[in-house]
């Protein structure tokens, strides 16, 4: 079972402080990347499997998709999600996804950011993911990338030549980590690349982009706090679709 992190009120007023909390898209530094992955949404029908605060649904449904579905555990970010949206056309469902099971081939363009790394059988989320694209349709997602998810908690080391460099250790063992960031205790999952991709994989949906996310230069020149990306990556971004015939 995901742990509830979001609505422990302390985390969540720390979280909701964060760039990305407070501005949506517009504070997301990787958000140009990825919405360059993404399908035309005009007329799709879209799901956003840890909707959060319903950033992506809103862009989505002013871009014209047709109906957009936000399933988030937290009852605290649904409750923010439904402020922000007001009368827009987009459903909440409040639902662990884990055990929540989408309705099969209902969805062109199932979306996800930064909530996989939360889920300890990532198998069973692609199973049902493909199963709700049908035939055909788009699954784009993002996570912490494995380079930064495989330390329990980052660390900063000096190298021999006197430079900043990041440590990490145990990344060919998967499974759960236990880190400390705004609260103490926060479980997500750390798997590489390649199980990722394999699974990804087995499951019927074919890479069409990867992106180990670091600043452009004009983005480091207008954002220097992001010359942690530069060392080392904290994000991946990945866009799929499902195989022909699969």
């Amino acid at each position: 079972m995901a742990q509830n992190i979001y609505d422990d009120q302390a985390f969540f007023e720390g979280y909701s402080q964060i760039p990305r909390s407070r501005l949506g898209l517009a504070g997301a530094p990787e958000w140009p990347a990825l919405k360059a992955m993404l399908p035309d949404v005009k007329g799709l029908r879209v799901l956003d499997l840890g909707c959060g605060f319903g950033a992506f649904g809103r862009w989505a449904i002013e871009n014209g998709a047709a109906s957009v579905l936000g399933v988030d555990l937290s009852e605290k970010m649904l409750e923010t999600a439904h402020e922000r949206t007001g009368d827009m056309p987009i459903t909440y469902v409040q639902a662990n996804l884990e055990t929540y099971e989408p309705a099969a081939d209902a969805y062109d363009l199932v979306y996800s950011t930064l909530a996989v790394h939360y889920l300890e059988d990532f198998d069973a989320f692609c199973r049902k993911v493909r199963a709700a694209l049908g035939d055909a349709g788009a699954f784009v997602f993002t996570t912490e990338h494995p380079i930064f998810a495989a330390r329990a908690n980052p660390e900063w080391i000096t190298d021999a030549a006197g430079k900043r460099a990041y440590a990490i250790s145990n990344y060919n063992v998967e499974g759960p980590r236990l880190t400390n960031w705004i609260a103490e205790g926060v479980v997500k999952y750390h798997r590489t690349i390649a199980t990722m991709v394999n699974t990804l994989r087995r499951h019927g949906l074919v890479i069409e982009a990867l992106d180990e996310w670091g600043p452009t230069t004009e983005e480091l020149a207008a954002m220097p706090a992001l010359a942690d990306e530069v060392v080392r990556p904290q994000l991946l971004l990945v866009s799929t679709r499902v195989a022909t015939g699969s």
